[in-house]
């Protein structure tokens, strides 16, 4: 079996994993496994009811990683997070405790409704995968993930986290209302019984890094490497944009392109891998301009037009790198 079809068929194993408790939504399922093998962080904003947190824990579960669930709160502290030193009156010494922060799978639940000094402890473990608690700096597992959950209609008692910590989410995903037959389905699925409960892990820390590694290998013509950098620049020059996308934006778009060609069984980025990733990686970053804002537009819908806008390479371009 090719390195690429062993991503794929890891991806597809934990797919059907997690199909077994959400019904539908597997483009979210396949965003969230993009996530995982870049070692990046996805944000989940939705309505309530839509099965967020359900998703989170179903991904986790299907996962033999440590797993660690946060519900963000008011009165949350900081240390309530990264963990806290203890005396130990026997040994005369201050003992470490870890945090929830300190494990593979962190999710957020309700991130917003923590105080911004609350969620900024977040931010150097989410950038550089440590925390420091009274000048001591101790490293995370990998791979780390923090999946993190917020609703966007509810202002009350809420934060809104601040752009330096939005930007340091890979992905920022909407679930979605299912249709019409996949919630009669999930009436039945859950009519005697949560099948979260009996979910079992099919796939290991090893193998989610050494996926990872596969996909960094993943060939990116330089023509696709144009085509990021052309949508990341118009970004930052569109006149409903007051704030365009930084480099962390045109990497991450670079490094989830390959994963998710890596997951559709290529080893070679086409335009509708990127095309397909640039509203999830991107919209998040944006800084709408005030006309912008007052005229109700939304970021997703000002980058749509942005997309439309950047000419395509050519097939006959790209696709060399499927001879390659």
């Amino acid at each position: 079996m090719s390195n690429i079809a062993r991503v794929q068929q890891l991806a597809q194993t934990v797919r059907e994993n997690v199909s077994r408790v959400i019904v539908g939504k597997t483009d979210v399922i396949d965003l969230l496994l993009v996530a995982l093998f870049c070692e990046g962080h996805a944000l989940l904003e939705d309505v309530p009811g839509i099965g967020k947190t359900t998703m989170a824990k179903a991904l986790a579960r299907s996962l033999g990683c440590s797993f660690q669930r946060i519900q963000f709160t008011p009165d949350l502290l900081p240390s309530d997070i990264t963990g806290v030193s203890v005396f130990n009156q026997k040994t005369g010494e201050f003992e470490y405790r870890p945090g929830p922060v300190m494990a593979q799978i962190v999710l957020a639940d309700e991130i917003n409704r923590a105080g911004p000094r609350t969620q900024s402890a977040l931010l150097e473990a989410m950038e550089e995968r440590q925390v420091t608690v009274d000048g001591v700096t101790r490293p995370l597992p990998r791979p780390f993930l923090v999946l993190a959950t917020q609703n966007p209609v509810e202002l009350e008692g809420t934060f809104p986290l601040p752009e330096a910590q939005v930007d340091r989410f890979l992905l920022k995903l909407a679930i979605g209302y299912p249709e019409r037959e996949e919630e009669r389905q999930i009436l039945h699925r859950f009519q005697t019984e949560n099948p979260l409960d009996y979910l079992q892990p099919v796939a290991s820390a090893e193998e989610i890094q050494q996926a990872g590694e596969l996909c960094r290998r993943v060939y990116v013509h330089p023509a696709l490497e144009d085509y990021i950098l052309d949508l990341v620049r118009a970004s930052r020059t569109d006149p409903a944009i007051a704030l365009g996308a930084s480099p962390r934006g045109s990497l991450a778009l670079y490094r989830t392109s390959q994963a998710l060609a890596a997951i559709r069984g290529r080893d070679y980025v086409i335009p509708d891998d990127i095309k397909w990733l640039a509203i999830p990686v991107l919209a998040h970053r944006l800084i709408l301009s005030p006309d912008a804002r007052l005229r109700g537009q939304s970021a997703q819908e000002i980058l749509s037009e942005v997309i439309e806008r950047v000419p395509v390479p050519v097939e006959e371009i790209w696709q060399e790198a499927a001879s390659q």
